[in-house]
């Protein structure tokens, strides 16, 4: 998993609450679990003028031009902001990992669902929860300056502007940092600890050899 300590980047302003998960990514695209490719379907619904299906040539396809992502303005953005709510409806994995393909590697919302909060860190998307007033404050400056900019610094838990006329802390809990700032989801987490897992394997098999069932040759 990709470390996250202090990103800034462009923001892309979603101005909608209550965005659920199959707005995200409909469920037609939830055919594998690779976690990549996701992100050409991203708000597919709202991104197309067409009804998209897995396996068409999304190249080909009419974009909606009053469709944030599709203005040239918030090109290769990387955060994400949004209206209370954000990624509820059903707990699909596909969501923060279309997010994540696409490009962004944080969400800003007033308020996420629970189940697509956890999900995120799994990945190392860092979902971040700000006052609505300051999600206020954010989307005017989004309106009022093409590029506009954004510093997430996770290492203070602090989302501030460029020049810093704005900045505002957010909380997320020791652990969920920790394992943000060193690039460690589950399987990394676990792993740091391999040396003991293999003594603690190898003192069991000492101590009780009959659960060492492989077969010989």
């Amino acid at each position: 998993m990709e470390k996250l300590t202090i990103h800034r980047g462009v923001v892309a302003p979603l101005d909608r609450s209550n965005v659920d998960t199959d707005a995200i990514i409909p469920k037609q695209f939830l055919k594998s679990i690779k976690r990549t490719g996701f992100g050409v379907n991203l708000f597919d619904e709202w991104r197309y003028m067409d009804v998209g299906q897995p396996g068409m040539d999304n190249s080909k396809r009419p974009l909606n031009p009053d469709f944030v992502l599709n203005q040239a303005r918030y090109q290769n953005a990387s955060i994400l902001l949004a209206r209370r709510n954000f990624g509820c409806g059903s707990s699909r994995e596909h969501a923060p990992w279309a997010l994540q393909d696409y490009g962004f590697r944080a969400v800003i919302a007033p308020s996420f669902a629970d189940i697509f909060y956890n999900n995120c860190f799994k990945i190392g998307l860092l979902p971040v929860p700000l006052s609505e007033q300051g999600v206020d404050r954010l989307f005017m400056e989004v309106a009022s300056f093409p590029g506009f900019e954004l510093i997430v610094d996770l290492e203070n838990r602090v989302v501030r502007t460029v020049n810093g006329d704005f900045s505002e802390p957010f909380e997320v809990s020791d652990h969920r940092r920790y394992c943000l700032l060193n690039g460690l989801d589950e399987i990394g987490l676990t792993l740091q600890k391999a040396d003991l897992i293999r003594a603690y394997e190898a003192r069991r098999l000492e101590a009780q050899p009959w659960l060492d069932n492989r077969l010989a040759g």
